[in-house]
């Protein structure tokens, strides 16, 4: 036991550095490119701070684990909103720039409803699903990119123009790439280590592991938007934060999910035996509070232009809420 737990708290130092570095080099990137960090958020902090769950759902469904791809993304998107995201504007309320906030918005919700159809139609996750998932990814990627080039938050007269107001002395491209690569890499690997070190802890304990994969393996998983978004917080890039959440929620569902299906296509009904009316756990409570979650995060940000701390309070409950719901039910 005593190896595990070393590990487990080396994955964590792991994890903090990684952010810290990965934030930095995102924010220089960010001012180098004269793109807004809500843009840099959504894309590439998100793609690098979901490399955990991608690795584990890809390995889960390769191994025949689907329970584990499955429970790992909606957990995730559960965890990233009702915990992460909610825990920074509880501590710190902050401003929404609405219209760029609007896009990955939309693209989680359509990608949700093709998500929830197949979920509540078939229950049955094939290898098209993952290939229209991923087409999602790739197209959400591609709008974002050609959308900055239009409105000139990507390079453009806008971009020159003001590269004369950035400081003097910039840090040499090969230092901010360094930053985001072996960030990516420390916070992938703590990760990691945080998994399987904590899932065997869990285990060790008499933790069920479908509870693990909903919980635990999500938690563990979400840890990265967890550090990077505490640390976007304390420099002061709150909206950094929030785009990597919803960028990295939008992933969960399209790149995970999608990578998973590709992988190892699978069936709810085949993962869990415990139901609810007849109908799989997943279905009635899962489903619904991820969708829940994002709903009451993102509508009263849309419609006022800011997240406050009652909501961060709130949506903070319903995830202890979840969590004991988990554990007890199981």
């Amino acid at each position: 036991m005593l190896v595990p737990i070393l590990l487990f708290i080396l994955g964590f130092v792991l994890l903090i550095k990684g952010g810290d570095w990965f934030v930095d080099g995102s924010v220089d990137l960010a001012q180098r490119l004269h793109v807004p960090e809500l843009i840099i958020g959504a894309t590439v902090v998100s793609i690098g701070t979901t490399l955990p769950e991608v690795l584990v759902s890809a390995t889960g469904a390769i191994e025949g684990h689907g329970g584990i791809a499955y429970g790992n993304a909606i957990g995730s998107v559960i965890c990233n909103t009702a915990l992460i995201s909610a825990l920074t504007f509880a501590i710190r309320p902050c401003k929404v720039e609405a219209e760029s906030f609007r896009v990955p918005v939309l693209f989680f919700f359509g990608a949700a409803a093709i998500y929830c159809g197949v979920a509540y139609a078939t229950g049955y996750f094939s290898r098209i699903v993952g290939i229209v998932l991923l087409a999602i990814f790739a197209l959400y990627i591609f709008y974002t990119i050609w959308n900055g080039k239009k409105k000139g938050l990507i390079g453009g007269e806008t971009g020159e123009s003001s590269r004369a107001d950035a400081p003097e002395k910039e840090s040499p491209l090969w230092q901010t790439i360094l930053k985001l690569v072996v960030g990516a890499a420390c916070i992938a690997v703590g990760a990691r280590l945080l998994v399987d070190n904590g899932t065997k802890i869990a285990e060790a304990i008499g933790v069920p592991e479908t509870v693990i994969a909903l919980t635990f393996v999500a938690l563990g998983t979400s840890l990265p938007e967890l550090v990077t978004a505490v640390t976007a917080l304390v420099k002061g890039h709150s909206a950094l934060s929030l785009g990597n959440i919803v960028g990295a929620n939008l992933f969960n569902l399209v790149l995970v999910s999608g990578m998973a299906c590709l992988l190892g296509p699978f069936s709810i009904h085949d993962l869990s035996s415990v139901q609810i009316a007849g109908m799989p756990v997943s279905l009635v409570v899962d489903i619904p509070v991820m969708l829940f979650v994002m709903l009451f995060m993102t509508v009263p940000a849309l419609k006022r232009g800011k997240l406050t701390r009652p909501q961060g309070i709130i949506l903070l409950s319903v995830y202890a809420a979840f969590c004991a719901f988990q554990f007890i039910y199981s």
